[in-house]
């Protein structure tokens, strides 16, 4: 069984960051330790909420608890998402390089949540810049969405061929796979979902129906999808084969 560090958003109302990918990661056959980043009453998308920002500190202190105890080593990947402050991300880097010299073969998929402003998901400041320095080079996996994936490789992306290019502009600096999570205005038709995987050599595209969820965008998907991409990649299955779950 895969142990996966996972270090993002809670809601207590709802489903987002690890309240929407630890169970459906668990049914996988993953075992995961999440560790959360923001604890709020509901997404962003409300408008309002409650609830707090984890401070940086907390973050290290916990997993240095799981070191104190001769587990880290044990730890196989971590995942981070949605991160409640630039300084936060510091911190996780710190926890993937000490996960990584306890476990040299433990992955780091980096989920650069930045903003996205049709689902109301709002971020602190410096964390997009923090990806982009930081966050983009250290990973082995990441998986922006279209926004996100523009912002990491700084020009605009307005068609499938120029995110397959854009995707590789990541590779080079750092991550083995890319993940583009939605295609949206960049995709061969705005009547789909459409998603991109992309490695050094091959790229994968996937559509399905769009369903019209109206003035409230469903949260949680692309945490969902992220985690189930890691768990199978985990198990020791090619890109293609997770790809079509």
């Amino acid at each position: 069984m895969k142990n996966i560090l996972a270090i993002q958003s809670h809601v207590v109302y709802g489903h987002a960051g690890n309240s929407a990918a630890e169970f459906p990661m668990r049914r996988l056959g993953a075992n995961v330790w999440p560790l959360n980043t923001v604890q709020f009453s509901n997404h962003t998308q409300y408008g309002k909420w409650t609830g707090c920002v984890m401070p940086p500190s907390h973050l290290t202190e916990i997993v240095q608890g799981i070191a104190a105890i001769d587990k880290l080593h044990t730890c196989d990947a971590v995942l981070s998402g949605y991160l409640g402050s630039a300084e936060q991300g510091e911190h996780i880097l710190g926890i993937v390089r000490q996960v990584k010299a306890a476990n040299p073969q433990a992955k780091y998929f980096c989920d650069p949540v930045m903003g996205h402003p049709e689902k109301g998901c709002i971020v602190a400041p410096g964390v997009a810049e923090f990806h982009v320095r930081h966050g983009l080079p250290a990973s082995d996996i990441i998986a922006p969405n279209l926004v996100e994936l523009e912002i990491l490789c700084e020009h605009p992306v307005n068609n499938v061929e120029e995110a397959v290019l854009a995707a590789r502009e990541l590779i080079a600096q750092g991550p083995q796979i890319v993940l583009v999570k939605h295609l949206a205005r960049a995709g061969y038709s705005r009547d789909r979902f459409e998603m991109l995987l992309v490695t050094a050599d091959e790229a994968w595209h996937i559509s399905r129906p769009l369903v019209d969820f109206g003035m409230r965008q469903p949260v949680g998907v692309g945490d969902v999808t992220s985690g189930l991409l890691l768990v199978k990649l985990l198990q020791g299955q090619r890109c293609r084969r997770p790809w079509n779950m």
